[in-house]
C-alpha cells in the first residue's frame, strides 16, 4: 500500500507494482518486490504528527507500536510489529541512510534502536517493509524493516526549529507538571559535485516518573516493629495481589545533544561517494520521591517501616537515584554506482560506537538525592556494532532484475561493573562483575524479480547465513573471568513473492519467507557463577526460525488506496526469558508460537471536501504459544504484548497552502506481559494495558520562511501502561524558520 502515505503520489503510474517517486529521496527498500511497504514523507510528518523524537514518525503506521514512555525515551522505546511485542527488539531492523540503528547487542526493552542518532526535522521520508520477504536483510527483519532517509540538499537551505511541551501527570501519590524544550539548526548546500549537510540539536526533557517502589502486603510482618508511616497508596499488582505503592522513582531528566555531518561527492553522474558522521550525547538524571512520612511529617526513605500494623524493610534500591553519561558515535560510508543500466553496485560500511556509556547508582540509602555515598558504576564503553556490504543489481534484460550481495555484521558487547565510595564521581574501584561477548553474521544473498508479461510479477530469492558467537566471558566480585565456548551455525532462508494485476485497479499479492533470528550476545552469554562454574544459563540457545506468509488484495486509484492482508507466522524456538528455577529466570527457547491475522489499511484524499485526507488501519492478530516445555502453563496462552486488536485513524485537512489540521486516534486491545498470561490487571505499575489515545495538531505557515504548530498528544488524558506508565495529556508547541 505504498500510495497510502505518499510514497507514490496518488498512484498515477500504476504499472504493476512499480513505484514512481515524485520528489524527495527514494527509499532504499526493495520496492520491486511485490509485498507490503508503507511510507510517510517529511511534509506529511510536519502536517500530521507532533514529532519530538524520530520514532514518532511511526505513530500511525498499520500494526506498528513504539513503546515510547516519555519524550526523549532513549533506552526502552522498542518497536513492535504484527507478531512481535514490545519486548522483542531484535525482531525488527531500523536503518538511517543504510546505517544500522537497531541495537542487536541484546533483545528486550533496554536494547532499543539508537533513535537519538536521527532527529525528526532531518527526516526526508520513512518507509517500512513488513515481514522477512527480502533476501537483502538478515533474519531480524522477521517483524519489519524501518528505513529512515534523511535530507541531502540540492541547493542552499537552512532550518531552525524551537519546540516545547508540558505534561500534567497524576498517578498514585504524584501530582506534578513536567516540561521540556528542543532546539535545532541545520544548514546544507550543493556546490558542483559536492553536497553537504550540517545538523545540530539539543533536547532538554523532564519525563514523568516511570517506576514506583512497592511492597506486597502479604510480605509484611504483622506486629508493631518499624517506624509508623503514612502516605502509602494501596492497590493491586498485575496479578491482582494486594500491594502498597511507597513512592515514585525513575523520574528522568535527560539532556540530549545531537550533531551530524553528511558529505556526498559525485565523481560522475552515476557514481557517488557518501559519508555520515553522527554524534549523540546524553546526560540522564533519574530521581525518586518517597510518599512516606513519619509522625513528625518527615520523609522516610530507608529502614524498617510500619504500615497498618505490618513491618516492611526499605532497600537502598527502592528510592535510589541514577545518573547516566552516554556518548555514542555513528559512521557511515558508501560508494554507489546507479546508472540504471545492465549492472549497478554499491559498497557500504557503518559503525556505531559506545565511546562513553556510564550508569551510576548508589548502593546505600542516601541522605538526599544528590548526597555522596557508596555505589556501583556500569561501564559499557567499547560496545557497539558494525556492518559491511557489497551489493549488486544485474538487469540481464527488461524482464529480470537480480539483486545479490555479500554482508558482514558484527556486534561487540562490553560491560564492566565496579564499586566506588563516591557513586557520583568515582572513576574506578573494586571489581564487581564483567559481561562480554561478540557475535558475527556473514551472509550472501540473491533474488530475481521477474516480470511475466504485463500483469504478473514474481520474486524468488534465498539468503545463506553463517552465525558465530565468540569471546563470551563473565566474572563476579570473587571469581576471575570464566569463558564460554565458541558457537557457529549456518542456514538458508528462501523468499518468494507473486503479484497479479487482474484489473487496472486491483492487484493480488502473495509472499512467503523464512527468517532465522540468532541469539544475541546478551541472551547467550549470561548467567551467574557458583563454585567457580557458570550456572543459570543456556549457552546452546537455538536460533528462532520463522516462516511468514501473507496474502494481499490491494486497490489503487487516483485519490486513494485500500488494502487487505492476511498474515500467518510460525516461529519455532522463540527466545524469551522464562523461569529456570522458582527464583531464577533466564532466556530459553519457546517450542512453537503461531500467529494468524488480518490487516486492513485505507487512505483517501479529498474526502467529501477538497483538502481532507483520511487514513486508517485495523489489525487482528491471534498469537498463541503452541509448545513450551520450559513452562507448560503457557501453552495455549497469548504471546506477550501482542494484542488481539489494534487500530489507527488519522484525518488531515489542508485549508489552502498555509493552514493544516489533523486529528488521530490509536487503539490497542488487551494484552499480557507474561508467557502464562498470569497478569490480568493491566492498569497498574508493571501491567500491560489496552488504550485508546487521541492526538490533535494545528499547523500554520505565516509566510515562505516562518511556520508554527500547536498540538496535544493524549487529548483524553488516557492512563495506560506498558510495564511503565505512558505520558498523560501533553501540550506541544513549535516554531520553525526555513531559509
Amino acid at each position: 500500500m505504498l500510495a497510502a502515505l505518499g510514497l507514490c503520489a496518488h498512484a498515477q503510474a500504476q504499472e504493476l507494482d512499480v513505484v514512481t517517486i515524485h520528489g524527495g529521496r527514494p527509499t532504499s527498500l526493495p520496492t520491486q518486490i511485490p509485498t507490503t511497504i508503507e511510507g510517510i514523507t517529511a511534509a506529511q510528518i510536519e502536517e500530521r504528527i507532533n514529532a519530538f523524537d524520530a520514532e514518532d514518525a511511526l505513530k500511525y503506521f498499520p500494526s506498528l507500536n513504539v513503546r515510547k514512555r516519555y519524550i526523549g525515551d532513549y533506552d526502552h522505546a522498542v518497536l513492535a510489529s504484527r507478531a512481535s511485542g514490545t519486548g522483542n527488539s531484535a525482531r525488527s531492523l531500523v536503518y538511517a541512510d543504510a546505517i544500522l540503528l537497531s541495537n542487536l547487542l541484546g533483545n528486550g526493552a533496554t536494547y532499543t534502536p539508537r533513535w537519538g542518532l536521527v532527529t525528526p526535522e532531518e527526516i526526508e521520508r520513512v518507509d517500512v517493509l513488513y515481514g522477512p520477504f527480502s533476501a537483502a536483510y538478515p533474519g531480524n527483519s522477521v517483524g519489519a524493516v524501518v528505513d529512515f532517509q534523511t535530507r541531502m540538499p540540492t541547493k542552499l537551505e537552512g532550518h531552525v526549529r524551537l519546540a516545547g511541551f508540558a505534561q500534567r501527570f497524576a498517578q498514585y501519590g504524584t501530582r506534578d507538571t513536567f516540561h521540556g524544550k528542543q532546539g535545532s539548526a541545520a544548514l546544507g548546500d550543493r556546490q558542483g559535485a559536492l553536497s553537504w549537510w550540517l545538523h545540530l540539536s539539543r533536547q532538554d526533557s523532564d519525563g514523568q516518573p516511570i517506576g514506583f517502589a512497592n511492597k506486597l502486603v502479604a510480605n509484611g510482618v504483622a506486629g508493631s516493629g518499624g517506624v509508623p508511616v503514612s502516605g502509602a497508596v494501596a492497590g493491586r499488582n498485575p496479578s491482582n495481589r494486594d500491594w502498597l505503592i511507597l513512592g515514585a522513582n525513575n523520574q528522568v531528566h535527560t539532556v540530549q545533544d545531537h550533531a551530524k555531518v553528511k558529505l556526498a561527492y559525485d565523481f560522475s553522474p552515476v557514481l557517488r561517494a557518501s559519508y555520515t558522521l553522527g554524534w549523540w550525547k546524553n546526560d540522564a538524571d533519574r530521581r525518586s520521591e518517597s510518599y512516606l512520612r513519619d509522625a513528625a511529617g518527615k520523609t522516610v526513605t530507608g529502614g524498617d517501616i510500619n504500615v497498618d500494623g505490618r513491618r516492611y524493610t526499605l532497600l537502598a534500591s527502592d528510592f535510589a537515584p541514577q545518573r547516566g553519561d552516554l556518548e555514542h558515535l555513528m559512521h557511515g560510508l558508501s560508494v554507489k554506482r546507479h546508472a540504471k543500466g545492465t549492472f549497478d553496485w554499491e559498497f557500504a560500511a557503518s559503525k556505531v560506537d559506545y565511546r562513553k556509556d556510564l550508569v551510576r547508582v548508589p548502593t546505600v540509602v542516601l541522605a538526599g538525592q544528590d548526597a555522596t555515598g557508596q555505589g556501583n558504576v556500569t561501564d559499557m564503553a567499547g560496545s557497539g556494532w558494525h556492518t559491511l556490504a557489497l551489493k549488486g543489481t544485474w538487469r540481464p534484460d527488461a524482464a529480470h532484475t537480480v539483486d545479490l550481495g555479500v554482508q558482514r555484521d558484527g556486534a561487540r558487547l562490553r560491560t564492566r561493573v565496579f564499586a566506588t565510595p563516591d557513586w557520583l564521581a568515582g572513576s574506578d574501584g573494586r571489581h564487581v562483575s564483567t559481561f562480554n561477548g561478540d557475535t558475527r553474521l556473514t551472509s550472501i544473498y540473491a533474488q530475481d524479480t521477474w516480470r511475466i508479461g504485463e500483469r504478473w510479477k514474481a520474486t524468488l530469492g534465498a539468503r545463506w547465513e553463517r552465525w558465530q558467537a565468540y569471546g563470551g566471558e563473565v566474572s563476579n566480585a570473587t571469581s576471575g573471568l570464566l569463558h564460554f565456548g565458541e558457537r557457529s551455525e549456518s542456514g538458508w532462508s528462501p523468499k518468494a513473492a507473486l503479484a497479479w494485476r487482474f484489473t487496472d485497479e486491483w492487484t493480488l499479492k502473495a509472499s512467503a519467507g523464512r527468517a532465522m533470528r540468532n541469539p544475541t550476545a546478551a541472551e547467550l552469554f549470561q548467567g551467574s557463577i557458583v563454585d567457580g562454574r557458570i550456572v543459570n544459563t543456556d549457552p546452546y540457545l537455538r536460533a528462532e526460525r520463522s516462516w511468514t506468509e501473507e496474502l494481499t488484495a490491494e486497490r489503487l486509484v487516483a485519490k486513494g488506496s485500500l488494502r487487505a492482508t492476511l498474515f500467518h507466522e510460525r516461529t519455532r524456538d522463540a527466545l524469551y526469558a522464562q523461569p529456570l528455577t522458582p527464583t531464577v529466570s533466564t532466556v530459553q527457547n519457546v517450542g512453537r508460537i503461531r500467529t494468524v491475522g488480518l490487516e486492513l489499511a485505507q487512505q483517501a484524499d479529498d474526502v467529501l471536501v477538497e483538502g481532507l485526507s483520511l487514513q486508517s488501519s485495523l489489525t487482528y492478530a491471534d498469537s498463541r504459544i503452541r509448545e513450551n516445555a520450559a513452562l507448560p502453563a503457557s501453552v495455549g496462552k497469548r504471546q506477550p504484548r501482542v494484542p488481539r486488536w489494534r487500530a489507527t485513524a488519522l484525518a488531515t485537512w489542508r485549508a489552502g497552502d498555509r493552514l493544516s489540521a489533523s486529528a488521530g486516534v490509536r487503539y490497542s486491545g488487551t494484552q499480557y506481559g507474561t508467557l502464562d498470561n498470569s497478569d490480568p490487571n493491566g492498569f497498574t505499575y508493571m501491567g500491560v494495558s489496552r488504550y485508546l489515545v487521541a492526538d490533535v495538531r494545528l499547523r500554520y505557515r505565516f509566510d515562505e520562511h516562518w511556520s508554527g504548530a500547536l498540538g496535544i498528544d493524549n487529548l483524553g488524558n488516557e492512563k495506560y501502561w506498558a510495564f511503565h506508565p505512558y505520558t498523560q495529556r501533553t501540550l506541544v508547541a513549535e516554531l520553525k524558520f526555513d531559509l
